[in-house]
């Protein structure tokens, strides 16, 4: 009986895993191959496909180290491991190895993606067959795991994140370890321990619900220490195979202010069909939602809606087997509670309205926002869900009524998400062509080649911007310092950033180095200072750049610091400027205060742009940092993103 039982695993496993596969070719095929990386370099949905890439390619040119995943070549010249990059640390640190035998360009996102699918649905057909019978029903019902919202939605998007077979598997075991009375299983050991090793959020999720296993065991069996010895054994695993990768230690804070709250799952997630830039479904209406809810994206797909509304009438049919559930599966329904709340978050939304805050201390809001995306944290109950959907079936048909309504509820599913399968699939074939990148400025090229290092002078770097940067810099074997990890060392980015500052307004540059900010008055605060052995100048309308040994330099669109170099009203909001323009007055600009500016003004009578002259009015430096310029024009606001020019006003005979 025994071996019958494990044959019919293997043979639900790999027919599982087999619909998995053709889901992901149906949707992803091209990303499968590793020489075609377009879709890495042209993003996918977001654009965190390249802050992936552009990790594994800077790992990839770093010698072999400890920790596993570590390079100075991203944070330069600190380092930081490209866990940080959410590069697929296992996956990240295995082809390193052979990085010397893979061809030039090598992408294993699309490999990564298809195993996900496979275990994905492997592990489905498994769940479902312990308790529905036959390999037919089980495979079927795998169907809607591989085609599960949550799981497609970060495919080649969030690309670790659809690592979602880790939860199936806890699940798997979970529900084998009520069937067998048994709790020490080393697959389910070695996965969550791995887990870590391949996205970080995973780590609670899966020891959530093994926590449930082994406290039901515990307390059925009045038997606390060897399942409390699997559960600390594990957990070390976790933690070493964290501190092997880089993920523990190397990565200093998080830069970002968006603490825990923001990423909040809306009350509406479960009906709402709407994720960061896809509508999944083709009949439900799309609900509002507020701040970073688009993060917590949950939709369950009108077919499991249906399930679990059956599921739920089955269960308030029948009161006494609703509770002896709960009373069974006490801790599993503790740990749902928790993961839901903590997903919710003291930010409570629904639809388009925030309904309420909970204040919490600093330190826990510090510690929740370790995992702040907090929506995610739900991934667990929802699968529970699926599960529910399917159990309803078996409760209310069986033999070939239950078949029949499965493959119904398949495929009202599967027509519901339609719109998305349709949209995802379409993504990824729309990079079969050339990428576009965005730093299209002749610069580039002739700068490729010339420099060791990149320093970015920015605090903080729109983030589009940074990777398409990122990705030039790594083709390019330059280090860099630029922000573009998850996660970093703030105080010691600032502390570089100041000292880099320092050097170029004492006049001596790196030679070795290129300089570069996003910030306008950065550039104008030191540009004066550098010397002719330098180029200046602004290219592709966002990035200001020092270049050293580039002198002469000359090209169309490229803008050189100096004589022709134009006046910008500054990009400046508060309460009461609007993009640099007095908002009570309409007729005063705000400009940076920089030699430049005021060598420019400094007997103007008027500022020039396209072609029509604005006399001054008044010029005033009472802030620090800003020339306030009033002018005799109605509304200055046309005048925002404009080059000026100066007319100086006549000598007085």
């Amino acid at each position: 009986m025994h071996k019958n039982i494990k044959n019919r695993r293997i043979r639900l496993f790999a027919a599982g895993g087999a619909v998995g596969a053709v889901v992901f070719l149906a949707l992803f095929g091209p990303a499968l191959f590793p020489s075609w990386d377009a879709f890495c370099r042209g993003g996918f949905v977001e654009k965190d496909i390249l802050q992936h890439y552009a990790g594994w390619l800077f790992l990839r040119q770093s010698p072999v180290q400890f920790p596993l995943c570590f390079t100075e070549r991203i944070n330069w010249p600190s380092g930081i491991s490209v866990a940080y990059t959410d590069s697929i640390p296992l996956f990240a640190a295995f082809f390193r190895f052979f990085s010397a035998l893979l061809p030039d360009t090598f992408q294993y996102f699309g490999i990564f993606s298809l195993l996900c699918y496979v275990l994905q649905a492997g592990f489905a057909a498994l769940l479902l067959g312990e308790w529905m019978p036959g390999i037919l029903r089980p495979v079927m019902g795998s169907l809607l795991f591989a085609c599960s919202p949550v799981m497609i939605e970060r495919t080649l998007h969030h690309t670790a994140l659809a690592a979602h077979f880790f939860i199936l598997a806890a699940l798997y075991y979970y529900v084998r370890s009520r069937h067998e009375d048994r709790f020490c299983y080393w697959p389910l050991w070695a996965l969550n321990a791995l887990s870590i090793t391949i996205h970080p959020y995973f780590l609670p999720m899966v020891f959530a619900v093994t926590l449930a296993m082994l406290a039901e065991y515990a307390v059925r069996h009045r038997e606390w220490k060897k399942p409390l010895a699997f559960l600390l054994s594990d957990l070390a695993a976790a933690v070493g195979l964290g501190w092997c990768f880089g993920l523990l230690g190397s990565g200093g804070t998080d830069g970002s202010e968006m603490l825990y709250g923001y990423f909040s799952m809306n009350l509406n997630a479960l009906w709402n069909p709407t994720s960061l830039s896809t509508v999944w479904s083709r009949f439900l209406p799309v609900q509002n939602q507020i701040r970073g809810n688009y993060d917590a994206f949950n939709y369950l797909g009108l077919g499991i809606l249906l399930g679990c509304a059956a599921g739920a009438l089955c269960l308030l049919r029948r009161p006494k087997r609703l509770l002896l559930l709960l009373k069974q599966h006490w801790c599993l329904t503790l740990v749902c509670a928790c993961l839901t709340a903590f997903a919710v978050t003291n930010q409570v939304t629904a639809n388009g309205a925030a309904l309420l805050t909970l204040p919490l201390p600093n330190k826990l809001l510090a510690l929740c926002s370790v995992f702040r995306s907090s929506g995610r944290l739900f991934w667990p109950v929802y699968y529970l869900l699926f599960l529910l959907a399917l159990w309803a079936l078996s409760q209310l048909f069986a033999g070939r009524r239950a078949a029949l309504l499965l493959g119904a509820l398949v495929c009202v599913q599967l027509a519901d998400l339609s719109p998305a399968l349709a949209a995802r699939h379409a993504e990824t074939y729309q990079y079969r062509e050339e990428f576009a990148t965005q730093l299209t400025s002749p610069f580039w090229p002739q700068a490729a080649g010339r420099y060791g290092h990149i320093c970015s002078l920015d605090a903080d770097a729109p983030q589009q911007d940074a990777l398409h940067l990122a990705l030039w810099a790594a083709d390019n074997g330059i280090t860099t310092n630029d922000l573009f990890a998850a996660r970093y060392d703030a105080v010691a980015q600032a502390a570089q950033q100041q000292t880099a500052l320092a050097l170029l307004q004492s006049g001596q540059p790196a030679e070795d180095t290129l300089y570069i900010t996003h910030s306008e008055a950065v550039f104008l605060s030191v540009a004066e200072s550098i010397p002719d052995s330098a180029w200046c100048g602004a290219v592709d309308d966002s990035w200001y750049v020092i270049a050293p040994g580039m002198q002469g330099f000359a090209a169309d669109g490229c803008v050189p610091y100096g004589d022709s170099y134009p006046l910008r009203i500054a990009d400046y909001s508060d309460d009461n400027w609007q993009g640099g323009v007095l908002s009570w007055d309409g007729c005063t600009v705000l400009l940076y205060d920089s030699p430049l500016a005021r060598t420019r003004l400094q007997n103007a009578a008027a500022l020039l742009a396209n072609g029509e002259a604005y006399p001054i009015v008044q010029i005033s430096d009472k802030d620090a940092g800003w020339l306030m310029v009033t002018l005799d024009i109605a509304d200055a606001s046309a005048l925002r993103g404009q080059p000026l020019t100066v007319i100086t006003a006549e000598p007085e005979a």
